[in-house]
């Protein structure tokens, strides 16, 4: 496994007990097609369970501070979750240090562009899940400073 998981597992404030789960979350499915491996083994699926994991713990924080209008519930979760709001957020710890790019994208500077970033960001929350629950993913958050 990569050396460089331990810091950032610190960074993030959550220890992975299955760090496959985290190898596949920092894997582009650029990188993981250069070295001959299935869709499966990038973090592609993990974006999408860590975007709806992340809503989901936004609106426990919301309902649990009082706010029960579903309009406002909406309103403010969609302006607390976002790709720029995500991407700063994978920007403060340099997550784009730990992720496997393609060599193109890494040419590139691929992380640089808007969504890619918050995608990564995604799919670490998804691997969270996945590892710990639904408290992971919170744990994350909370340490990264989220709710502040």
């Amino acid at each position: 496994m990569n050396p460089l998981y331990n810091e950032l597992e610190t960074a993030l404030g959550y220890r992975f007990c299955d760090r496959a789960l985290l190898a596949r979350a920092l894997t582009r499915l650029a990188a993981a097609k250069e070295d001959g491996r299935g869709d499966g083994s990038a973090m592609d699926g993990l974006a999408t369970l860590g975007d709806a994991a992340i809503d989901v713990v936004v609106l426990e924080h919301l309902i649990a501070g009082g706010m029960e209008s579903k309009g406002e519930l909406s309103l403010t979760k969609m302006n607390m979750v976002n790709m720029t709001v995500l991407r700063r957020l994978a920007e403060s710890f340099g997550l784009h240090r730990y992720v496997t790019w393609g060599k193109g994208e890494r040419s590139q500077e691929i992380w640089r562009s808007g969504r890619v970033l918050a995608e990564c960001m995604e799919a670490v929350c998804g691997a969270a899940y996945l590892d710990g629950g639904m408290g992971a993913v919170q744990r994350i958050l909370v340490h990264l400073g989220f709710f502040l």
